[in-house]
């Protein structure tokens, strides 16, 4: 998934200054540290000490529900997203770019439950959206609904129009930034997905060395997803020890970050499994 916090900003008497020194500073930076569990309890009593119409109560309940959703409880982060788009939705309406930028990130909880289908459509509809919209922020809209719609489709198997369509996202935004890494993991799982195991090795080490030039606040979230796409792309390519070194490098870190339930750690254990059973 792909949280932007620059989407939230303060709307008092200073509209241009960010969420830096204000009540919700604390959950942000708990956040962008990878401690999920602390960010989260610091959001939830932020947004529990301020009125259900105050900004930062909104932008609290958004901390906490990509920060479940870090932590595995994906079914509760469902839970905690349709609370800050009740609030998104009550303060800006219901056709503001914030509110579709947590539609976006709501629908990628979905996929991590298995719910391809409903997240294709939901991320089809804020892409949509977004083509429509105007505004600084709006481009990098659109790249995170993408990125989900290419999740979703790779995740019913569709991976042609997986790698089509994070083609066409990466064409348009060529930043080498977390957007176009997180295109890039999709791009390979799409080619993994199709046999095309050399190709997809060659976009996982483009997205390897992209990863390892993002700042450490960036990488937090993405922990793992290299090893991940590198590893099935080991294996397709009946390379057994490396992709058990990688698969078994992603489940190390994922379980140290997001926990045993989340589905990046589970997709590396299950992998794990899979290429034992392989093994002679």
């Amino acid at each position: 998934m792909l949280p932007v916090m620059r989407f939230f900003r303060s709307r008092d008497r200073d509209n241009a200054r960010r969420t830096t020194g204000t009540p919700v500073d604390r959950a942000k930076a708990l956040y962008e540290a990878g401690r999920y569990a602390a960010a989260e309890a610091e959001a939830r009593a932020v947004a529990r000490s301020r009125p259900r119409s105050d900004q930062y109560a909104a932008v609290a309940l958004f901390i906490a529900a990509i920060s479940t959703g870090a932590q595995g409880r994906h079914a509760e982060s469902i839970g905690m997203y349709d609370q800050a788009l009740a609030a998104y939705g009550r303060i800006f309406g219901a056709t503001h770019g914030l509110v579709l930028k947590l539609r976006s990130d709501r629908a990628q909880q979905l996929a991590a439950l298995g719910r391809y289908t409903e997240c294709e459509e939901e991320c089809a509809a804020v892409a949509e959206a977004a083509d429509r919209g105007a505004g600084r922020d709006i481009p990098l809209l659109a790249v995170a609904a993408r990125n989900g719609l290419v999740f979703a489709l790779n995740g019913q198997g569709r991976h042609q129009e997986a790698e089509t369509e994070a083609r066409k996202a990466l064409a348009a935004h060529r930043a080498p930034d977390r957007a176009s890494l997180v295109l890039r993991l999709g791009l390979a799982r799409s080619l993994n997905g199709q046999g095309r195991h050399e190709d997809a090795l060659t976009e996982g080490q483009a997205a390897d060395e992209l990863y390892r030039g993002l700042p450490e606040s960036q990488r937090h979230p993405d922990r793992g997803a290299v090893e991940l796409v590198l590893a099935n792309a080991l294996l397709g390519l009946r390379r057994a020890p490396e992709a058990r070194r990688r698969a078994a490098a992603a489940h190390e870190v994922c379980l140290a970050s997001f926990g045993p339930d989340h589905s990046r750690t589970v997709e590396a254990r299950t992998l794990i499994g899979r290429i034992d059973d392989t093994r002679p």
